[in-house]
């Protein structure tokens, strides 16, 4: 077999040109659909740049892909996922936003005081108190002004250990669903003929981060997810890899998710 060298290749290229036609040549459109569909991983810097906050807020992402991440205040914010809430809601999400998860936890906290599900996760301690750490951190990050408010559907009561009741509320940071994080239930209780839980979610489907990098789903740490397990007990990522649950009153990790706006 002769050598392939640059002459030989383009003497090739343009004999198959010549019998099959010129091959089409698909440029990456600048959308949420074409960046979510890339990895790339690389440094955004230690601020989000103003063109990247326009490029973010005209929903074109120029220079910004899945895995890309800033350090800020030595933290990793990892882009996770491109308009994902866009369309959602009981009131229309109709703003261009990146969403961002850290690589690790930003400290640990218990989602209740005591080992119970009672009222969900809306009504939980994490919700209603203890990811304040985590909301003063983002907004020190990033501005306040450009974390994103938007609509979603959050689990208020729980019967028999089982999501009973929810509705719609405005929110900004929130810890991650088994779903965003692993692409489907795993402990969540399902229906059985009989009884149906209350499984109504805007989060449905997992986040294209965690599609490109799997070794990001857990990271070696434990950290906690908002989905109720039983009358004790929230899912958590288990530091060994695996999908897990822990009663409530345990402290572990709080890696919560949230929107970069313009």
């Amino acid at each position: 077999m002769p050598i392939l060298t640059i002459d030989n290749y383009r003497k090739t290229k343009n004999l198959l040109a010549g019998v099959y036609g010129t091959p089409a040549v698909f440029p990456l459109v600048n959308n949420a659909g074409a960046h979510n569909s890339v990895h790339r991983g690389v440094s955004l810097g230690t601020s989000v740049s103003a063109a990247q906050y326009t490029a973010i807020g005209a929903g074109t992402f120029e220079d910004m892909y899945i895995g890309d991440y800033w350090t800020i205040n030595s933290v990793v914010w990892r882009i996770a996922a491109f308009d994902y809430y866009y369309n959602t809601g009981d009131t229309n999400c109709t703003t261009h936003h990146v969403v961002i998860v850290p690589d690790t936890s930003l400290y640990d906290s218990a989602m209740n005081s005591t080992d119970t599900t009672e009222g969900g996760y809306y009504n939980s301690a994490m919700k209603q108190s203890n990811l304040a750490t985590a909301i003063s951190k983002i907004n020190s990050a990033f501005g306040s002004g450009h974390i994103l408010s938007h609509r979603n559907l959050f689990v208020n009561a729980v019967a028999n250990g089982r999501p009973s009741n929810g509705s719609w509320y405005d929110t900004t940071v929130d810890l991650m669903t088994e779903v965003n994080v692993f692409g489907t239930h795993h402990f969540s209780p399902v229906g059985d003929g009989t009884n149906i839980p209350y499984n109504y979610a805007v989060d449905k489907s997992i986040f294209p981060l965690f599609i490109a990098r799997p070794d990001l789903q857990c990271n070696r740490q434990t950290f906690w997810l908002r989905d109720v397990v039983s009358s004790a007990s929230f899912a958590n990522a288990y530091a060994g890899g695996d999908c897990a649950c822990n009663g409530a009153g345990y402290s572990l990790g709080v890696r919560p998710a949230f929107c970069l706006k313009s």
